[in-house]
């Protein structure tokens, strides 16, 4: 069985359902939540590039954090989110990807048999659209029916699992965790087509204009262009 999982390592949940309510503690501080991250990446330090048909936008934060996005030009949505934190000795990590294409499978490995057989295994990624935070998990090839979807409200996080006990993963929604916002079970949908689960979760309003706001606000960032060289710091 392929389990997969983006909680605390050594957590065990029975094979039914998800539970728990745990919602109410976040409904009271989701305004202000929104405020306060809106306003970090405000007074972040911000550099963007225009490259590729992309919008680049690099932001580091007082604590040495970095976080790095890449935006669709004409549609403005967005392709890429990154991040990068600093060890305790200061030295710069591995970039975390949130959001866009995970690293190839095998990459870096010796030999092609490896990336073969890394290919078969489902791949996992986040490719958000304008109204919809929504997930691909590749290399699925059982039917609609066999998958379940839901809210583990408990624990803040999505659970996707199937009957035939060959697939099991959780993982959570950073954007509503950083906005203090509850996870609704009303706004989870899925689809499955060629060996692809889609899973979809409407944006909640607070959402939609905290990113309108951010928009605004990265219109205000001088952007480079690829041919003028490195960008500008704001």
């Amino acid at each position: 069985m392929l389990r997969t999982s983006s909680g605390s390592a050594g957590s065990d949940r029975s094979w039914n359902g998800c539970h728990g309510s745990g919602r109410g503690a976040w409904l009271g501080a989701g305004k202000m939540a929104v405020t306060g991250w809106l306003e970090s990446l405000r007074t972040a330090e911000k550099t963007a590039l225009l490259q590729d048909g992309r919008r680049k936008v690099h932001y580091l934060f007082p604590d040495g954090k970095e976080m790095a996005e890449e935006y669709d030009e004409k549609s403005g949505e967005l392709l890429v989110r990154k991040w990068r934190v600093k060890s305790a000795l200061g030295a710069l990590g591995q970039w975390q990807i949130e959001v866009g294409e995970p690293a190839l499978p095998g990459a870096g490995s010796p030999g092609p048999e490896f990336i073969k057989e890394n290919n078969a295994n489902p791949i996992f990624m986040r490719k958000d659209t304008k109204m919809n935070f929504q997930w691909r998990i590749r290399n699925l090839p059982y039917p609609k029916d066999v998958y379940s979807v839901c809210v583990d409200h408990k624990e803040r996080c999505i659970v996707v699992r199937t009957t035939n006990k060959k697939y099991y993963k959780k993982f959570s929604i950073p954007d509503l965790d950083r906005h203090q916002l509850p996870l609704d079970e009303s706004s989870l949908s899925f689809a499955h087509a060629n060996c692809t689960l889609i899973i979809s979760y409407q944006k909640p309003k607070e959402i939609l204009v905290a990113e309108a706001e951010l928009q605004k606000e990265l219109k205000k960032v001088k952007t480079a262009h690829s041919s003028d060289g490195d960008c500008k710091t704001q």
